[in-house]
């Protein structure tokens, strides 16, 4: 990354961090803590298993509906790209920052990965009423280009936010990398293909689709 970006990157995080968004200030913001339970294992995915299996560090955001970040049958963008090859966040983090300067997110969502998996981390975020959704994304290491996440998750149903919420977590190819296998070397998907739900190999056994694991969201009580 060159020192110019390096700075714009910085500029802009710390810029969209510091926005005051009416109805988003403390008295209104709720806290959750999100638990990410990796199951995946040799014992799971007896599959051609990999000899270091683990997950990047978590990325996301609170936004609105006016934006997503990935969705199922629709291309990947740079910042998932490189989560889903690389494990990198910085792109996303900066795609996360422009939408907070444009005030359709939040806050971004950064958290530790699991090395090896399986295991288990937690994390705080912050939401508000006008910023109900939340996507979080992480690598399924290694692999060419398959990744685990929420997509534009709704926290706030019925008119409150949910005490607690947990969703399967099952494998996405980015559709960037054709690469087969999980430690397949490097071969780039021209032209890119929309992010798919892989059915088969190597996350099919036993005649069904075996998940990787659980995001639970768990609303924090006001002390």
């Amino acid at each position: 990354m060159n020192k110019n970006f390096k700075v714009m990157l910085i500029s802009c995080f710390f810029l969209a961090a510091a926005i005051l968004i009416p109805g988003c200030i403390a008295p209104n913001m709720i806290t959750y803590e999100l638990t990410f339970d990796a199951t995946w294992s040799e014992e799971t995915h007896p599959d051609d298993f990999p000899l270091n299996p683990h997950f990047s560090g978590l990325i996301g955001a609170t936004h609105n509906e006016n934006i997503y970040f990935w969705r199922e049958g629709e291309l990947a963008s740079e910042g998932i790209k490189n989560m889903a090859e690389t494990g990198s966040k910085t792109p996303l983090i900066k795609e996360i920052a422009f939408q907070i300067l444009d005030q359709n997110a939040f806050r971004i969502i950064s958290g530790s990965g699991i090395n090896p998996s399986p295991g288990s981390i937690s994390l705080e975020f912050k939401i508000c009423e006008k910023y109900p959704l939340v996507t979080v994304v992480t690598m399924i290491a290694p692999s060419p280009d398959w990744f685990v996440g929420v997509d534009s998750l709704n926290l706030f149903e019925n008119g409150s936010f949910v005490d607690e919420k947990t969703v399967t977590l099952y494998a996405y190819d980015a559709g960037t990398d054709s690469g087969y296998s999980y430690e397949s070397h490097d071969h780039p998907t021209v032209p890119q293909e929309p992010i798919f739900l892989i059915e088969g190999y190597p996350f099919f056994y036993d005649d069904e689709i075996v998940p990787l694991g659980t995001f639970t969201f768990t609303k924090i009580p006001d002390e």
